[in-house]
């Protein structure tokens, strides 16, 4: 049964390059599977909102439905939480979404998800913070620093509260790069060790154990799949979720929209 954690390994598909990095210095560079997978997911959201924009029809097709279901999923989700002044980030929020989601779907067609790597994991996580950082001192200045003074919060109390929410303010990003890493990595494995059971099972290495192993291994890789998909949406739409809730709490400071 192959190693279920090969799947997570990068490997170069171009030619390794020494180049010298200002303040990093030396480092090794070149063109890998994870570059390869974020393109192509890349070109798939491209792709798919040229074809859903450009044969725009009064009665939308198949394909035009599914892109206007999700813009308008996105899009109700941010007037919802942010309310009006939303609307300016909504290219923000729909363009993780779907960019996250198309790298998902990929990796349950692919034998790499880019999502299962931490780095790029963390690098969404460190966008959406850098963003909610951007906008809280751009609109609101230094009483941005009121979002971790909550209000009729006790005296007594307060210096306590205010450490609580500034760690976890720390925390945002952290907990946005582990959910999402997490389920898919956690996922891909599990999907991996009931497609090896049922190679072994096919293979007889196991006797006449092989009949009900490979009958419970292929049901539970089955299902498996099926959940996968449901995950990968699920996983993208909660990334959006929370960044759009992260970016109303610098947005409306201190208020409701």
């Amino acid at each position: 049964m192959a190693d279920p954690l090969h799947q997570f390994q990068i490997q170069p598909l171009s030619p390794e390059v020494e180049v010298t990095l200002p303040f990093i210095g030396q480092q090794t560079i070149a063109f890998t599977n994870s570059h390869l997978a974020m393109t192509v997911a890349f070109g798939m959201v491209v792709l798919f909102l040229t074809l859903v924009t450009a044969g725009a029809k009064v009665v939308p097709g198949r394909m035009q439905a599914a892109g206007e279901t999700l813009f308008g999923m996105i899009d109700g989700l941010v007037d919802s939480i942010i309310g009006h002044d939303g609307r300016k980030l909504f290219p923000f929020v729909f363009t993780i979404f779907m960019f996250i989601l198309a790298m998902n779907f990929l990796g349950l067609f692919l034998s790499f998800t880019a999502t299962s790597q931490i780095a790029v994991t963390a690098t969404f996580g460190v966008i959406t913070i850098l963003m909610v950082l951007a906008i809280g001192f751009a609109k609101h200045g230094l009483k941005f620093f009121t979002l971790f003074v909550p209000s009729g919060v006790p005296w007594p109390v307060l210096p306590f509260v205010v450490i609580i929410e500034f760690v976890s303010f720390l925390l945002r990003p952290v907990t946005l790069t582990l959910r999402l890493f997490g389920n898919m990595m956690g996922g891909h494995v599990a999907l991996k060790v009931f497609a090896g059971f049922v190679v072994v099972a096919v293979g007889g290495a196991i006797g006449w154990l092989g009949v009900p192993v490979f009958i419970l291994s292929l049901g539970m890789t089955v299902g498996l799949t099926a959940l996968e998909f449901l995950v990968a949406f699920l996983q993208a739409f909660v990334f959006a979720v929370l960044t759009t809730i992260y970016l109303n709490d610098v947005v409306n400071l201190g208020h409701g929209h």
